[in-house]
This record gives C-alpha cells, sequence and structure tokens, in this order.
C-alpha cells in the first residue's frame, strides 16, 4: 500500500516525500549525519515503475519566472534602447541580447545537467581558486571594465563577464564541499570555522574593493548557511554574530556613498533629485500599480524616470505594470521554487548524500537572499544595493550562471529519483 503511494507521488514530479522519522534536530535534512542508508533501502522501487525522472513543477517555475522576465525586460528597457546611440537606437536592443543569454544560459544547463554530482564534488575547490583569480583580475587596470565607478567587470568582446556572479555559484560548491571535508572537526571553532571565515575575507576583500557589497552580502549569507545547515552548531557562530554587526557598521561609516545609501533609505523624499532618486520613483512605480497594474507596456516611470529599470529595479516596472496581482505572482513563485530546491535538499539528505543536499541548499539560500533583497530594495524596506531579481534581470553572467544552478539542481533531483529506483547515477 505505501508502494503505490509513493510511485503516485512520483508519478506527480514531487520531491517532497512523506519520509521516515528521522532525529528532531534534523531540518531541513542535513543537520545530522552517520545514519545507515536505510531510507535508499526503503524506497528501492521497481526499477519499471514509470516515475518522473525529473521534478516537472520546479521546471515550470523556471520556465515561467524566465518567460516573464524577458517579457518585463522588453517593456521596460523600450525607451532606453529607441534613444541611446551605442543600441543603434533599436526597440528591440535588449530583449534580443536578452534572449540570446537565456538561450546560451539553458545550453549551459543542459550541460551542467550531464555532469555528476561527485564531479562537482571534485572539481569545487578549483572552481572556488578560479574565481578568486577572476576577481583578482576585474581589479588590475586595464584588464577589469569600469561602468558608473564601479570595476566588476571582464571584457570578453562578445559580452561582459561578472565574476562575482559565477563566485555565487563556485561559493555554494566550495561551502558544501568544505562542510563535508570538515564534518568530524565541525565543532570546533579554530580547525572548521576559522579557515572559512579567513577564505571569505579574502573573497570579501576582493568584493569590497569593486566595490559590490551586494555580492559580498549574499557569498557570507552562503557560506554561513551551509555551515548551519550542515552541523555547525550555534556557539561557533558566536563570535561571527557579534562581529558582523559591527563590520557591516565600519563598512557603512567609512563610506560615504553607502552612507548616503542608507540616509537616502531612510528618508527618499527628503532628498528625492539626489540621493533618494531611486527609491522616490520606484515608489511612485508601486503606488501607480495599484491592484491589477496600468496595463503591461504603458509604465510612466521606466520612460527616463527609474534608473536601471531593466536589471536592479525590474520589480517596480512589474508592480507599475501589472499590479499587485504581478508582484504577488513573482514572490509566489520565488517561494515554490526555494521550497522546491529544500525538498530536493532534503531528500538527497535521506538518502545520505550530504554534498549535493548542502549543494541544492545552497542554491536555495542563494537565490532566496537575492531575489528577497532585490524585492526589499524595490519596496524600500532595504537600503539600495546592486543586486538583480534571479532568472529575470536583464544580465548575460547573472542568468547563465542562475540556469546552471537550476540545472545542477535539477540533476541532483534526477539522482535522487534514480538511487530510490535502484537505479545507478
Amino acid at each position: 500500500m505505501i508502494f503505490d503511494k509513493m510511485k503516485g507521488f512520483l508519478l506527480m514530479g514531487s520531491s517532497s516525500l512523506n519520509l521516515p522519522q528521522r532525529p528532531k534536530n534534523l531540518w531541513p535534512g542535513t543537520r545530522e549525519w552517520g545514519q545507515t542508508n536505510s531510507f535508499a533501502n526503503f524506497m528501492n522501487l521497481d526499477a519499471k515503475a514509470p516515475a518522473a525522472e525529473y521534478d516537472i513543477v520546479l521546471t515550470w517555475i523556471v520556465i515561467a519566472l524566465l518567460s516573464l522576465g524577458l517579457v518585463m525586460v522588453y517593456s521596460s528597457s523600450i525607451a532606453t534602447a529607441e534613444a541611446a546611440k551605442s543600441t543603434g537606437y533599436q526597440q528591440t536592443y535588449y530583449l534580443m541580447r536578452h534572449a540570446l543569454y537565456i538561450f546560451i544560459g539553458l545550453f549551459a544547463g543542459v550541460i551542467a545537467f550531464q555532469i555528476p554530482s561527485k564531479t562537482w564534488q571534485s572539481i569545487s575547490p578549483y572552481l572556488f581558486v578560479t574565481g578568486v583569480v577572476l576577481l583578482t583580475l576585474v581589479l588590475i587596470p586595464g584588464v577589469g571594465r569600469e561602468v558608473n565607478g564601479s570595476r566588476r567587470w571582464l571584457s570578453l568582446f562578445v559580452f561582459n563577464l561578472q565574476p562575482s556572479e559565477l563566485m555565487k555559484l563556485f561559493a555554494v560548491l566550495y561551502a558544501a564541499d568544505y562542510t563535508v571535508r570538515k564534518g568530524i572537526v565541525k565543532h570546533s571553532f579554530s580547525k572548521a570555522f576559522l579557515p572559512m571565515f579567513f577564505v571569505m575575507l579574502v573573497v570579501g576583500v576582493l568584493l569590497l574593493s569593486e566595490p559590490d557589497m551586494g555580492a559580498f552580502v549574499v557569498i557570507c549569507a552562503i557560506a554561513m548557511s551551509t555551515l548551519w545547515l550542515g552541523g555547525y552548531k550555534l556557539k561557533v557562530f558566536a563570535a561571527l554574530l557579534m562581529a558582523l554587526p559591527a563590520a557591516f557598521a565600519a563598512l557603512i561609516i567609512f563610506s560615504p556613498y553607502r552612507i548616503k545609501r542608507v540616509t537616502s533609505f531612510l528618508d527618499p523624499w527628503a532628498d528625492p533629485y539626489g540621493t533618494g532618486y531611486q527609491l522616490s520613483h520606484a515608489l511612485i512605480a508601486f503606488g501607480r500599480g495599484e491592484w491589477l497594474g496600468v496595463g503591461l507596456g504603458a509604465s510612466i516611470e521606466k520612460l527616463f524616470y527609474l534608473p536601471e529599470a531593466h536589471t536592479d529595479f525590474l520589480l517596480a516596472v512589474i508592480a507599475e505594470e501589472l499590479g499587485l496581482f504581478g508582484v504577488t505572482a513573482v514572490i509566489v513563485l520565488f517561494a515554490w521554487l526555494i521550497s522546491r530546491a529544500f525538498a530536493i535538499g532534503r531528500q538527497a539528505a535521506m538518502l545520505d548524500r550530504l554534498f549535493a543536499a548542502l549543494v541544492a541548499q545552497g542554491i536555495a539560500a542563494w537565490i532566496g537572499i537575492q531575489a528577497m533583497i532585490n524585492i526589499g530594495v524595490n519596496m524600500g524596506v532595504l537600503p539600495t544595493k546592486g543586486l538583480t531579481l534571479p532568472l529575470m534581470s536583464y544580465g548575460g553572467s547573472g542568468v547563465l550562471v542562475n540556469c546552471v544552478a537550476i540545472a545542477m539542481l535539477l540533476r541532483i533531483d534526477w539522482e535522487n529519483r534514480r538511487l530510490m529506483r535502484g537505479l545507478p547515477i
């Protein structure tokens, strides 16, 4: 009877199984390790059962986000593209480039899906070192490209590569592998936590030199989330929890432009034509949208009022054109994606696949935190950061890395399903 229910559940393409009871402190599947592989044996279903091979729900969520993002990038960039000499005065300039980025991202995702989780684990330290090298190259004059006072890009002639986007994925892989390797000494502050702290410190110095504080916050959150989910106790984080607020306060106090961002965030209407310009127009866009929006393509704020409308402030245009309904739909899709990713990670944990579980949940933390920060900035509840909306905002590096991350997530789910059916991976 129970096997019939499980087969039916898999036919629906879901990863959220009613699993055997594990220890109470095991949430969402990676807080305690070393148990036998009884769950894998318990779930050894008939290999001939017509079960789904991948998470269909997750796939459609990603397709919906990519599609909505493509439409809104076009809508929010028409005026900018039509008036700029650099775009050849073509309305479809950003649309065509973003569509190309999505195509390249999907192609890269197909390739990434073919790579087993064990291979990703073996190369994760080398990928992380590669990311550090790229972040260093960005800071070299004549090599890194500077835009609006920030040096974050490497020119590859065809498009600009943003190493900080790659570093987010590399941080997920490295943190997961690090947690696995340090599992025996994970309760030791000096042996387990300090090495990761110094590694993140190096990355932080490079990112803040660009400057790119948004990426630094996301990467720190990825590392800390992975260590916590890997079973590190709260006492290991106690010093960090006390030091982080002081560190971020120092970064703000000793950086004039960050002070301006914080003060403009607290009261954007105090200087609506200066430091509060972006936020005030984002709030105007939200206010104009009301319940159902002014209609697709009918935004006024995108007509040279709202800066970066197709990148950092894409959600503000969605709010104006599609209203509360559109914003709610975007938030629901992201929440659904994150829940699916955690479910896949929990399932991998039940199969005693620690690295795969931490990667899946690290991707969930990454996308969730970045989306939350972008949404918070657009709504005026967080200070302005240079972070895009994952899978939706314009940008080649971001779309490429997001698609590869989703492909890795689907690969982990595919391997889970194979193992539960008694098949090799």
